[in-house]
């Protein structure tokens, strides 16, 4: 990842209308670039390149992509960089370029902050204000339900867990904390300084927690006694924004659910439905451990017709939509026009997935 003039053939290979105008301005801001667009699929469903030519990766030394990949690294011969307009790589951990080689992958981890954050932070309000319950007596033509007092616990004073202070959780904070709320967070690695606690990948233009100073206090560890250590912490709203890993699956289970039960705690996952234990969660909220919960993910996806999830009580269940923006691919283009810039510079891009880690 050298400095000097770029002199790199992009290839852009994501469904839907050519983005001319985004092209145009990132071709006129880095003159020695050339940018092939072609798009795979009509919908965000293809997962592989079988309606694309090989032979349209041989020369590219940068791909843009979701899901399109050469089949192997010699497809691809001159390719040193993979910018993803996913925020994560999970999906293609198991293809060779991923596996065998060291191309440099990047994601557009930080585009999805402000829409999700909204999505969390409003489903909560849904669940505290009766919303649903409120609605289905609107379309009885009910003024309310006869003998139910309908309480608001609003959300001042209350306690917001984050688990994986991401760019997303960060986003979270930002609206929990001017809510009234008290914010702790959990990562895996230890955040004890003011430079570990900054965010150094992508963020949306004031959005986010950029030198981590939102929350009270801050908690780490892999392990399962670290995590009991936060989830003691009389948390009212837990919300799960971490990668998908080895680590990180079926990380909340039932023992963390009765842990979870003191405070009688709302869950929201948006990151990845294997990273709650999906029965024991159902159990949990038949048998009264949590108030509810808001899940934008499943395991699996999509969920069966006849999962019992779909009549848990008060859960709210959305087709992992939270992410969708009508700004997403805009974003998605800013991240690599900032790294675009990085490289020009012959700086560390931001938002690299560490193999290793797995993100």
């Amino acid at each position: 990842m050298g400095g000097g003039p770029l002199k790199d053939k992009i290839l852009v290979a994501i469904p839907g209308k050519e983005p001319t105008e985004i092209i145009k301005h990132l071709e006129k801001k880095f003159p020695d670039i050339e940018i092939t667009f072609v798009s795979p699929a009509p919908d965000f469903t293809f997962k592989d390149s079988k309606n694309l030519p090989i032979s349209i990766f041989k020369d590219k030394t940068i791909l843009v992509t979701f899901f399109s990949l050469p089949p192997t690294p010699e497809d691809a011969p001159s390719l040193d960089w993979i910018h993803f307009f996913s925020a994560g790589t999970n999906h293609v951990v198991d293809h060779p370029i991923y596996k065998d080689t060291d191309i440099t992958l990047t994601t557009s981890s930080g585009v999805h902050g402000p829409q999700i954050a909204e999505w969390v932070i409003g489903t909560a309000l849904a669940h505290s204000h009766n919303l649903y319950n409120l609605y289905e007596r609107q379309k009885e033509h009910k003024w309310k339900e006869e003998g139910r007092r309908y309480v608001v616990h609003d959300l001042v004073k209350q306690r917001l867990g984050v688990l994986g202070y991401g760019s997303i959780g960060r986003q979270v904070a930002r609206l929990a904390k001017a809510l009234g709320m008290d914010v702790i967070a959990y990562t895996a690695t230890p955040k004890d300084t003011p430079e570990k606690r900054a965010d150094n990948g992508y963020i949306v233009p004031g959005t986010g927690d950029p030198d981590g100073e939102i929350p009270s206090k801050w908690y780490s560890g892999l392990g399962k006694e670290d995590l009991h250590e936060f989830l003691k912490q009389d948390i009212d709203i837990l919300v799960l924004t971490l990668p998908l890993t080895d680590d990180t699956r079926h990380m909340i289970s039932t023992p963390e659910f009765e842990i979870l039960s003191r405070k009688h705690t709302f869950i929201s996952n948006i990151s990845r439905g294997a990273i709650i234990d999906q029965p024991a969660m159902i159990a949990a909220l038949e048998k009264g451990l949590i108030r509810g919960a808001a899940v934008d993910v499943t395991d699996p996806e999509p969920l069966p017709d006849d999962d019992p999830l779909w009549s848990a009580p008060n859960t709210i269940v959305t087709p992992h939509v939270s992410g969708n923006a009508s700004s997403y691919i805009e974003r998605a283009f800013g991240v690599l026009e900032l790294n675009l810039e990085k490289r020009q510079k012959g700086e560390p891009l931001v938002n690299v997935v560490n193999r290793r880690r797995g993100y």
